[in-house]
């Protein structure tokens, strides 16, 4: 968590023994609430302020002398006005600088001006600052403090950047550059144009120009390098299970490594509410879900490679050998592979074109409050689909849920049936499906036709999320591991009855529960045959598959 920066009074006077006596004036009253920060050089202080606004701090006040050598006071105030314009300002003079003082207060809205000498501060200083600062005060609005994003709404290079950053927990500001004069500002500051977004700025001042999904991970401290070669146990995955995995492979002193190659929590980190969890009566959010875990996770010493991928595993002896998406490798004596589920594409026309742009795959969390006064379109009938209209009813005008089947009883919690029943703005429409998505640089417009008499309807649209059946994340595994012919892994007991089990499995003892055709590789969560696709059964899995993962490396 950043540490709360206090706004900065600013004194400025050439005079070192005036610049002395004001700064210690402005401590002895003002230093709990604020930082003192005086200065010899008017151009010096211009020169920082550009710099102090890239880091987010706020000047609340300018006490500036009249007569300086480099430029006098009221051309100073003047030009930080243009970097700080809500700042207050006052002027220092001599008596025969007051009508100057007074030109000043007209001319560039000049707060007040203060005559030397101002003692005792008590009657003479106090007083006017006191007065000054309650007004600041009472207009100011804190700067966002942390990583702000700059972009266009409907990009899909902005959206990617967003969902990444939602998805490994990194709050983030974002500003639309079309909507948002505050988007300007950053950019005018920092120099950019629109060709450099969506641009990401840092706290230190720094900024990223229209930088890829690898380079921000590096910057906000992600780690996509493994620090050893040699590992009791790698985990493919940080959804549940593989959080769940991560979490009793580390307490119980396994060398563990956990691989995810976008974000940790899987489909359920997107979640903006999980009602059934064990032990959360009000629920909790995928992302606090995520959190907990993978705090705990790390707490017990294991390794997160983030954002990285695997691309292969082979066996070399007693070892899994796992081959990386940037070409590097590891070595480790098992594996537990928890790559989840990913959402099926929507075959509709026009769709591909505006992913991203208006059409999202889940990502309700991450884009609802673009959502804002509009009407908004749901795709599926599973939890995810209901727990991302529930959320986005918050912000949209409406949202629509269309099923391919007359209603949701069979595909969705009671509980969750009963949510949206209450909810005024959510509708569910059966047996409808979209057929084609319409617009021009984002979408504007669906096509839904009616299942049962075919009929075809186009309607606005701010937004499509789909939520639509479950492809199991294991088309990079080689022909090894057996799977069933919607491509999830067969395990345990399950393997012995597929007719190639013997062609695949070499060794005396029959597979643990939750071990693959590969001995040594086991599979937990939603990619595994049979899975009951509920949050606390995967974290069950997980927590299991590290059972059979001792069992394993005892036999080896």
């Amino acid at each position: 968590m950043a540490t709360e920066k206090k706004p900065i009074l600013f004194s400025i006077d050439d005079d070192a023994q005036v610049l002395r006596a004001i700064r210690s004036d402005l401590r002895s009253k003002y230093r709990k609430d604020f930082r003192i920060i005086s200065a010899e050089s008017a151009n010096e202080v211009l020169d920082s302020l550009p710099e102090l606004k890239k880091r987010g701090e706020d000047v609340a006040l300018f006490l500036s002398d009249q007569r300086m050598p480099e430029m006098l006071g009221v051309d100073f105030l003047e030009k930080a006005k243009e970097i700080f314009p809500l700042a207050k300002r006052v002027l220092l003079t001599a008596y025969s600088d007051i009508d100057a003082a007074i030109r000043a207060i007209n001319d560039i809205q000049l707060d007040y001006y203060l005559v030397k000498p101002w003692n005792p501060p008590e009657e003479k200083l106090y007083p006017v600052l006191d007065d000054l600062l309650d007004q600041w005060w009472a207009h100011h609005r804190p700067p966002f403090r942390g990583i702000r994003m700059v972009g266009y709404q409907y990009s899909p290079k902005s959206h990617a950047l967003k969902d990444f950053l939602s998805g490994n927990l990194r709050p983030y500001q974002w500003l639309d550059v079309e909507t948002q004069t505050e988007a300007g500002e950053l950019m005018r500051l920092h120099q950019l144009d629109r060709t450099d977004l969506p641009a990401v700025f840092f706290e230190d001042g720094s900024v990223l120009k229209d930088p890829n999904v690898q380079t921000l991970a590096a910057q906000v401290g992600l780690n996509p390098q493994a620090q050893s070669d040699v590992y009791d146990v790698a985990i493919i995955g940080a959804g549940p299970a593989g959080l769940a995995a991560a979490v009793y492979g580390g307490s119980e002193g396994l060398k563990t490594i956990l691989i995810e190659k976008r974000a940790p929590g899987g489909q359920a980190g997107t979640s903006s509410r999980i009602e059934n969890y064990l032990g959360f009566p009000k629920g909790l959010s995928g992302q606090e879900l995520t959190r907990r875990a993978l705090t705990q996770a790390t707490r017990f010493g294991i390794e997160f490679l983030s954002p990285q991928e695997v691309t292969s595993i082979t066996t070399r002896g007693e070892y899994k050998h796992l081959t990386l998406a940037d070409g590097t490798e590891l070595n480790s004596r098992a594996v537990v592979v928890t790559t989840g589920v990913d959402y099926r594409k929507l075959p509709a026309e026009g769709v591909d074109q505006f992913t991203g742009a208006g059409v999202y795959y889940g990502a309700a969390t991450t884009e609802a409050v673009s959502c804002k006064n509009q009407h908004v379109f749901v795709i599926g009938g599973g939890n995810s689909a209901g727990q991302g209209a529930v959320y986005l009813a918050q912000f949209a005008a409406k949202v629509t849920i269309l099923i391919r089947k007359p209603d949701l009883t069979s595909s969705m919690s009671s509980y969750l049936i009963d949510q949206i029943d209450a909810i005024d703005n959510i509708e569910v429409l059966g047996r409808r499906q979209v057929v084609r998505a319409l617009g021009k640089d984002r979408l504007d417009c669906i096509t839904i036709e009616n299942l049962d008499d075919e009929s075809r309807e186009d309607v606005p649209a701010g937004a499509l999320f789909i939520f639509i059946g479950a492809r199991p994340y294991t088309d990079w595994l080689g022909e090894e591991l057996l799977r069933n012919e919607k491509g999830f892994l067969h395990t345990g007991r399950d393997l012995v009855n597929q007719k190639s089990f013997l062609k695949h499995w070499k060794r005396e003892r029959e597979p643990y529960l939750l071990e693959t055709s590969e001995p040594g590789i086991f599979a937990a969560g939603d990619v595994r045959a049979g899975a009951m696709n509920r949050v606390a059964s995967a974290v069950g899995e997980g927590a299991m598959a590290i059972k059979f993962v001792h069992e394993y490396l005892a036999e080896t």
